[in-house]
């Protein structure tokens, strides 16, 4: 069993990591949040000591080290623009470190990181779990095993609607977040390069606070993609329903679906992770480095 602790246990995507710590056989000792509404712990780890206090909690995983009960792995589910110091703490507190996507906002963090990667010997993982979907991996396959020299015509769209409070959150600081190409979209740039490969040409048709459109060439791949967090962009026949996202891949016309099989890609990540083969800094390299080059635009 491992130890693990969480930077960021109040936020949205912080539950994912615990059902994972936990459905992996491993136990959460410490987490670490500003905001106190973490009452899911209850749910994963009861047990597990929260703190609001960084310098707190530093101290505590500290006092762990010296009993020689030290945390093995710090899972960080901060806002984006934390992610690269967070990971620092992990790695020269003597932990792996499991991060939210992206990874970091700019490539040249992607470079220091690797240099404290190699100081400490300790490793950089995030989750990428597109990469784990099945559908994906299906449609991987098929590109891989199709005519080399063929060029798929591709269509993305994303939309998950937020309320007025997402302004006034960190994610709708662009510096913060890297804005709606970077922090809803990271993990379908990531997608797309793994399945079509290398980006040859990259054109910005729209870039707003709410919407961000464009054309990517990539190596055996023309892309049309959307995406945006405007509720009023969603199709109507998806409103109708209820629903507040949608999401389409079409390839050659045809409709690739994934909008199922999510439920359990944090756990899978997590499995590859603790069998040292999960995502580390490189993969992420050319998806970091696309969205830079898009919020460039701004």
């Amino acid at each position: 069993m491992k130890n693990f602790a969480l930077i960021g246990a109040a936020g949205f995507i912080a539950p994912r990591h615990m059902k994972a710590i936990k459905e992996t056989g491993n136990n959460l000792v410490a987490a670490l949040d500003k905001h106190d509404n973490v009452g899911i712990l209850d749910s994963y780890f009861p047990n597990a000591d929260f703190f609001t206090e960084f310098e707190r909690f530093d101290r505590h995983l500290d006092k762990l080290k010296r009993k020689d009960d030290k945390i093995d792995y710090i899972s960080i589910c901060s806002p984006n623009y934390l992610h690269d110091s967070h990971i620092r703490y992990a790695l020269r507190y003597g932990a792996d470190a499991i991060c939210e996507k992206p990874l970091v906002l700019n490539p040249w963090n992607l470079d220091a990181l690797a240099e404290i990667e190699k100081e400490t010997g300790k490793k950089v993982y995030t989750i990428l779990q597109l990469r784990l979907h099945p559908s994906i991996i299906a449609l991987r396959e098929k590109i891989k095993n199709g005519p080399k020299d063929k060029i798929y015509d591709v269509d993305l769209t994303y939309i998950t609607s937020r309320g007025n409070w997402y302004h006034s959150s960190w994610k709708g600081d662009v510096s913060k977040s890297g804005g709606v190409a970077t922090n809803i979209g990271i993990h379908f740039f990531d997608m797309l390069i793994w399945i079509f490969g290398d980006v040859k040409e990259n054109k910005v048709n729209q870039l707003t606070d709410e919407t961000a459109s464009g054309f990517l060439e990539l190596s055996q791949a023309r892309v049309n993609w959307r995406l945006s967090i405007d509720y009023n962009q969603i199709p109507h026949e998806i409103r109708s329903q209820g629903k507040r996202t949608f999401r389409s891949l079409m390839m050659e016309g045809e409709q690739i679906e994934f909008s199922d099989g999510f439920t359990d890609l944090h756990t899978k990540s997590y499995e590859g992770i603790l069998k040292g083969q999960g995502f580390g800094i490189m993969e992420t390299r050319p998806s970091i480095e696309l969205a830079k080059a898009i919020r460039a635009e701004i």
